[in-house]
């Protein structure tokens, strides 16, 4: 892999403040849609900013120094969770990942493993997340979903039950759970922290009637919560703290009795 050095001067007091730190930013660049292109890192340097984080050095780059750079984000809050990268080995949102958490300034971006790249550092995540979606069948499994009668209210739900539903409808789908997987290297349909937090999550609900011997025929195998090592790169990658360690075990114990 060959290098490429590009940088910027600022003049005093003619651009925005920094804080007199220049950062080092060595980013995978490759567009699979460009025949004849290669994968290559290529070096940018950027004056840092304030409470600068890695999203706004980016569209630093890309303002100033690489149009072409591409890399993905909308909400810039850490809710839709596409800004998802490999951020000096560890996959991370760029838009919460402050460049004050690197001490000597320098910063490796990687796209996300796992994930079909589209190019640099933009990877297709909703392909994988519809799959899981339609293997787990996530919607309320029950009599009354598929015959809703519209003049009667919805049964009252325990509070602690709708705090647990709620606590594992937070997962943002950002697939850093999934690149942190070490049996997603070596299974290609296995179904990841993401989808056993969503059987999770329908599990708790008391309006979905599926029994433990039909989420059997979805976890119940190496492709399912006995294909996981317990490496627990998932709990240890998830922006926003899900506690994935508790439900693969309980998935487990689950589907033992099953």
């Amino acid at each position: 892999m060959s290098d490429t050095n590009k940088s910027v001067s600022t003049t005093e007091g003619s651009g925005p403040q920094t804080t007199g730190r220049t950062l080092v930013f060595n980013i995978l660049r490759y567009n699979p849609q460009e025949a004849g292109d290669k994968p290559r890192m290529v070096r940018y340097e950027v004056p840092e900013a304030p409470n600068m984080t890695i999203f706004i050095a980016l569209n630093y780059i890309r303002e100033k120094l690489e149009p072409s750079l591409q890399f993905d984000f909308v909400c810039r809050a850490g809710i839709c969770g596409s800004c998802g990268m490999v951020i000096n080995g560890r996959p991370d949102l760029a838009c919460r990942t402050l460049t004050t958490k690197f001490p000597d300034g320098e910063i490796t971006l990687m796209p996300l493993p796992a994930f079909k790249l589209i190019g640099d550092l933009s990877v297709n995540t909703g392909e994988f997340m519809r799959k899981v979606a339609e293997r787990v069948e996530s919607w309320i499994h029950s009599d009354e979903a598929e015959h809703p009668h519209l003049d009667v209210l919805e049964e009252r739900m325990d509070p602690d039950t709708a705090d647990e539903i709620y606590e594992l409808d937070r997962c943002i789908e950002c697939g850093c759970c999934i690149s942190a997987c070490g049996t997603m290297r070596m299974r290609d349909e296995f179904l990841g922290a993401r989808g056993f937090m969503n059987v999770a999550r329908f599990m708790a609900d008391p309006r979905d009637e599926r029994t433990d011997e039909e989420w059997y025929e979805i976890l119940g195998d190496d492709d399912g919560v006995f294909g996981c090592m317990s490496l627990l790169g998932c709990e240890d990658s998830c922006p926003k703290d899900l506690p994935h360690q508790t439900k693969i075990a309980y998935l487990r114990r689950r589907m033992v009795k099953a």
